[in-house]
């Protein structure tokens, strides 16, 4: 879908600008355009680079497992439901380590496990479970105290004071977490805190009720 929508922007852009005899400057734009995307691409490898290799000192120091362990009795709280020595809790206190340090890469596969994890636990394989609509809750809107690559794009265009961007960044993605969690804990006091959502009727189930409903 969203292929779709980006296919339709640039499709009217483009019949736009011939619309209105100026697809000399959409030529133009193209081009520039891919020119700075690839400009900006090889200025992001080295400032990566740098945070990424920062970011793996700091794990091989115990950073991340000092933070997992100061983790543990949030996650604990948040998945009530899943057992304490499971597999799925370490996976889960991993991908929220990496996304508070702006790890994105590295906290996707630790997200993909833990979803493995918990889908395991899950008794409706066709209904995601409540532990894991909140497990997506937090990785969407995880705070995040330093926005590797936010930074890494800032200073690739030359940013003054490209790290003025970690205050705001904190307090946004902490009112963003906050909401989530909140949003999540109402669905799970609606639903008496079992599965986020009820499973769709099949059709034979469907035609079962249309019938009773007629007689």
């Amino acid at each position: 879908m969203v292929n779709w929508i980006w296919l339709f922007f640039i499709a009217a852009g483009i019949l736009y600008g011939a619309a209105n005899g100026k697809a000399d400057e959409v030529t133009a734009a193209l081009f520039d355009g891919a020119k700075s995307g690839v400009t900006v691409s090889f200025g992001l490898i080295s400032v990566l680079a740098f945070w990424l290799g920062l970011m793996r000192i700091a794990e091989q120091a115990g950073l991340m497992a000092k933070l997992s362990d100061l983790l543990r009795p949030v996650v604990r709280f948040l998945f009530p439901d899943v057992p304490k020595d499971h597999p799925a809790l370490g996976y889960i206190l991993s991908n929220m380590s990496a996304n508070i340090l702006g790890l994105g890469n590295a906290a996707t596969p630790m997200g993909i496990k833990a979803m493995q994890e918990l889908q395991k636990l899950n008794p409706d394989k066709e209904t995601a479970s409540a532990a894991m609509c909140t497990l997506l809750a937090i990785n969407t809107s995880s705070i995040t105290i330093i926005p590797t690559t936010i930074l890494a794009v800032r200073m690739s265009y030359g940013s003054e004071n490209p790290a003025e961007i970690i205050g705001p960044t904190l307090a946004a993605t902490a009112i963003a977490t906050a909401a989530a969690l909140l949003a999540d804990r109402w669905y799970r006091k609606r639903s008496g805190g079992g599965r986020a959502s009820r499973r769709p009727a099949k059709t034979g189930e469907r035609g079962e009720v249309r019938r009773a409903a007629n007689h």
